[in-house]
């Protein structure tokens, strides 16, 4: 008997899962062959497939790492990466609760994928200058750049996704998830104290040898230096008012890499060749897999299964999308599967009281949910797979399990943070 387009879409879906888990295939190559086989078995046409890559994702990725890569040659984030660890008086720990910190913040103020691609050059020096493991750096960079991009509606594509379809503006979004995600923030970075502790110890040699460093002749083109300071500039004050200029994130992208490349008169061939091509590539074969998850149905069944099984209750529904929103996002990437469930969840606020104060809860449920769920494995959020990528090509590797071993407790713990905060707040009086 052959097998529907449902099951067809979760077998092609699980296999592709599992070679990506498993690592004996590259998880590019794991998720291009998912995609390829979708449209061969006809689940999905060239058309739907075509249709389901988020282009906004891709050229917002592009457009940064030209803008990152353009600047690394200046030496700034040798700068940078020498300073603060001189701020932090040569400790590992403390430069590690420091880059975190930073990398929540600009998270917040722009988005968790562009902050990463500024924060990872950094940190690659300071764990060479320390000589401390980068990979444990790294992930946790990833997953406070999440966390901080929940705090507002332009830091994570999922929160993007919410604000538009739900109607809710910057401020609407901020003062109703921003301080749960704040809460997350600092529960996480007690948690990186108690769980880097091994990983970033440092002996006096180092710390003597960090402090006697020169940082005066680490800028190498200090021209160079202040035009890219200066589109960058331009690109964050983009960022910050996209709405109002009626832009995507992903066209302001794309204007500061090509305003730096006609003012520097930078060889294009040589810009693309250090764009992370595998990155881009992995995230278009991902959203063609889950899409056929989407189109069949398959995804709009749990969302209703979920929606049935809170019994008309607002606080059962509340944490049945909160943590079903972080199971799930870590597993599918928390961008599709936010797409997916904004109309099941329109229809459960609807049936449960309407748009009022208390309704809202839903959608910070479902932001919660979806962008902290996504520190839970290296293929749930954007900024995860970027910062691996970036690992793999510095000569670190970063595997699966590695980053779920890192992911799994920050996510059980910040998302336990967010229910307490959610239930104090919009629910228990």
């Amino acid at each position: 008997m052959p097998l529907t387009d449902p099951q067809l879409a979760v077998v092609i879906f699980a296999i592709t899962y599992a070679l990506i888990i498993s690592e004996r295939v590259h998880k590019t190559t794991a998720a291009l062959a998912g995609a390829v086989a979708l449209i061969a078995f006809k689940v999905l046409n060239s058309e739907e497939a075509w249709a389901a890559v988020d282009l906004n994702v891709i050229f917002l990725l592009a457009g940064m790492m030209i803008i990152a890569n353009t600047t690394a040659k200046t030496g700034v984030f040798q700068w940078i990466a020498i300073r603060a660890a001189q701020v932090a008086r040569g400790d590992p720990m403390n430069v590690l609760i420091l880059l975190c910190l930073v990398t929540a913040i600009l998270s917040a103020l722009l988005d968790n994928v562009t902050t990463v691609v500024l924060i990872a050059p950094v940190t690659i020096v300071v764990a060479e200058t320390m000589g401390v493991r980068l990979v444990p750096m790294l992930i946790a960079e990833a997953i406070a750049s999440n966390i901080g991009g929940t705090i507002t509606l332009i830091g994570d594509p999922p929160n993007i996704l919410i604000g538009s379809y739900a109607g809710l503006s910057f401020l609407d979004f901020t003062t109703g998830v921003g301080p749960g995600a704040l809460l997350a923030l600092v529960g996480y970075l007690a948690l990186v104290r108690v769980s880097a502790r091994r990983e970033m110890r440092g002996s006096s040699e180092t710390r003597e040898r960090v402090m006697a460093l020169d940082d005066s002749g680490l800028i190498t083109d200090p021209r160079l230096l202040r035009i890219c300071l200066g589109v960058l500039a331009l690109t964050i004050a983009g960022f910050l008012m996209h709405s109002t200029l009626g832009y995507e994130p992903a066209a302001v992208a794309l204007m500061g890499a090509t305003v730096l490349l006609l003012i520097t008169r930078t060889d294009p061939h040589e810009a693309l060749r250090d764009v992370e091509w595998p990155t881009l590539f992995f995230f278009i074969g991902l959203f063609i897999v889950v899409e056929g998850l989407d189109s069949t149905g398959v995804l709009e069944r749990v969302g209703s299964a979920a929606a049935d099984a809170s019994g008309g209750s607002l606080s059962v529904a509340t944490m049945l999308i909160l943590w079903m929103s972080a199971v799930l996002s870590g597993v599918i990437d928390n961008i599709p599967y936010t797409a997916t469930m904004l109309p099941v969840v329109r229809t459960l606020g609807d049936d449960l009281g309407g748009h009022d104060t208390h309704a809202r809860v839903l959608w910070w449920a479902l932001a919660m949910g979806a962008d902290l769920g996504g520190n839970l494995t290296v293929i749930g959020a954007s900024a995860n797979v970027l910062v691996s990528n970036l690992a793999a090509r510095s000569g670190h590797r970063i595997s699966f399990w590695e980053f779920f071993k890192y992911g799994l407790p920050a996510t059980a713990l910040t998302v336990a943070i967010s229910s307490v905060y959610l239930w104090l707040r919009f629910l228990a009086f």
